[in-house]
Formats: C-alpha cells, structure tokens, sequence
C-alpha cells in the first residue's frame, strides 16, 4: 500500500474543498488536470450538472459560488485504491450554502466519486470528479426568524 500517494490524495481533496469554501479559484484550478470533468448531482436544479475541462468547472464554481453565497463542504470517510499513477476515490460529503440575497439554506449529503492521476510533474491532479446526493433539502431563512449567520468575510 502506498501510503504516501493516500496522504497526497486526501490532501488534494481538502485543498479542493478548501478553495471552494474560500473561493480561492486560481489555487482550485491547479487542482484540476486540463481535461478534467465533473459530474454534480443536482436536485435543486432537477438534473445532473456535466462540466467539462477545468476551464469549465472553475467557470462554474466562480459563477455560482461568488462572494455572495457562504459554502461549507466536509468531505470524509474516504476510501482510495491507488494502482501505479492512478486512483480512484469515494468520500462521504456534507455541504450547506446559504445564499443571504435570496434569504436561502440549502443542506445536502452525497457520496463523492473521483478519479485521479499523477501528472507529468508526478502530482496527483483531478481527472474526473462528481457526487450523487442521498439527500438535499431548501429552507428560506424566513421560516425561522431568529436564524442569525454571522462570517469572517
């Protein structure tokens, strides 16, 4: 077992998660190998969300996770096979975003499915990412009054 290919992986997925909750988009790119794709699933939206290349997803991410919305994703329990430059990983994930323009919390959990490979400098990078979500769930800050948010930015 290739004990540190597992430590550089798991690092590489909370470097992923960190940037995203910190919308640090220039780091999250260097995360990506260039024909990168991922797959969200996406109840909210009714479908699964297909980007594709990292240009694509760091798009996205900026767009739709601007300095407007707060995020915070917590990945875990992860299970990694590592075979020579390839991996494949699955993680357990927890996110809220809370989108105060709209008064709105989105809650959800879904298990991560990823793939990854070394790349021609021997760093592990994102091939193929994405989640199927076991649950989601929408509450308007407005049902509950007395909710206050309260952040570093």
């Amino acid at each position: 077992m290739d004990l540190v290919a597992l430590e550089e992986i798991r690092r590489l997925k909370h470097r992923y998660l960190r940037c995203v909750d910190l919308k640090l988009w220039d780091e999250f790119a260097g995360v990506f190998a260039a024909d990168a794709v991922a797959e969200y699933d996406t109840p909210v939206l009714g479908r699964t969300l297909r980007l594709e290349g990292r240009d694509a997803i760091i798009q996205y991410m900026r767009e739709n996770l601007d300095d407007g919305k707060i995020s915070t994703h917590t990945a875990g329990c992860p299970e990694i096979d590592v075979d020579g430059d390839r991996a494949t990983g699955v993680w357990s994930l927890d996110d809220t975003i809370i989108i105060p323009e709209h008064r709105l919390l989105i809650r959800g959990a879904a298990f991560y499915h990823d793939v990854y490979r070394r790349d021609g400098e021997g760093r592990w990078v994102v091939e193929k990412t994405g989640h199927r979500r076991t649950y989601e769930y929408m509450v308007s800050l407005d049902d509950v009054p007395s909710l206050k948010f309260t952040t570093s930015h």
